[in-house]
């Protein structure tokens, strides 16, 4: 495969993953006045005990894309890629041990670190639409407002990043409220 056709498949799964958060937050915020609460239940119930095995994989795919963009495409990643990176590396064991354990309480130090690597992410967008963000922070032969993929009208490398921190979260969220539930006490 080249580098377009595996960028498209990566900026259509960053796509789903934000139509995924935007669900869940629909939801949530529906479900707090009555009218949905079922519906939210519903999801949970099935989504709660996959949650963590799937935000693992959120951040697998997020780190083994990171990977290739930089190691196979040949895109060097900048520093902000590197904060984002660093932000996002970590969730792969850590998640992973929590799913094998059923800690539904990894979420406390998942959400930070995702909230981290999430304003990063933004800044990073920022910095691509408005160059003059920059202000000198970064390698001026690497520099961070350099846009080496974009799909979809707006999606770059750190929209794709802010997606799957967006979307981990929203797991980790789903696994805590499964594990409140009469269901999902162990």
């Amino acid at each position: 495969m080249d580098t377009q056709t595996v960028t498209v498949f990566f900026a259509l799964l960053a796509g789903l993953a934000q139509a995924v958060v935007v669900f869940a937050v629909v939801l949530a915020l529906a479900a707090r006045t009555g009218r949905l609460r079922q519906i939210r239940e519903r999801v949970v119930a099935s989504v709660g005990p996959q949650a963590l095995a799937l935000a693992t994989l959120v951040a697998l795919v997020c780190t083994a894309g990171s990977l290739y963009l930089s190691e196979v495409a040949g895109f060097p990643p900048c520093k902000l890629c590197w904060y984002q990176r660093i932000a996002m590396y970590p969730l792969v064991i850590v998640l992973g041990l929590a799913a094998w354990r059923k800690d539904y309480s990894v979420g406390r130090y998942v959400v930070p670190l995702c909230g981290i690597g999430g304003v990063i992410s933004v800044y990073h967008i920022m910095v691509e639409r408005m160059p003059a963000l920059e202000g000198g922070a970064c390698d001026p032969t690497n520099p961070c407002s350099i846009i080496w993929v974009q799909h979809l009208g707006y999606m770059t490398i750190p929209t794709m990043a802010l997606s799957g921190f967006a979307l981990i979260t929203t797991l980790c969220l789903t696994a805590r409220a499964w594990q409140q539930t009469a269901g999902g006490q162990l």
